[in-house]
């Protein structure tokens, strides 16, 4: 049984470790920022939570499994925000490109006056 779950815990593990690197690939070949920002949060997110699953079955037995767990836990509530906040800041200083954009919901807010 403990083989059966070293394999599960390789196989999580190289999956996440082949997720960050397409993210890698991503953030180096995509156009501008918003492109980028898509590519630094979801696969690489995605490829962590992975990562840190098939290491808390490597290492169950561990105390220190619950570090672990709090650091995707982390992971998952503050990507989504620092993306955001990226992706808002970016469109702001007009760091993208606008041929890209198939929609433009910020357009008519950057028109107002801002407080």
């Amino acid at each position: 049984m403990n083989t059966v779950f070293d394999w599960i815990s390789g196989i999580l593990i190289i999956f996440g470790a082949v997720l960050a690197l397409t993210a890698a690939v991503g953030i180096v070949r995509f156009p501008d920022t918003l492109f980028r920002m898509h590519s630094a949060t979801k696969p690489q997110v995605i490829g962590l939570i992975s990562v840190l699953a098939g290491t808390c079955i490597r290492v169950y037995d561990d105390p220190n499994v619950w570090m672990l767990v709090l650091v995707g836990l982390f992971t998952l509530l503050t990507a989504p925000v620092i993306a955001h906040l990226i992706g808002r800041t970016a469109y702001r200083e007009q760091l993208h490109r606008k041929d890209l954009l198939v929609v433009n919901e910020l357009e008519d807010e950057l028109d107002r006056p801002q407080p």
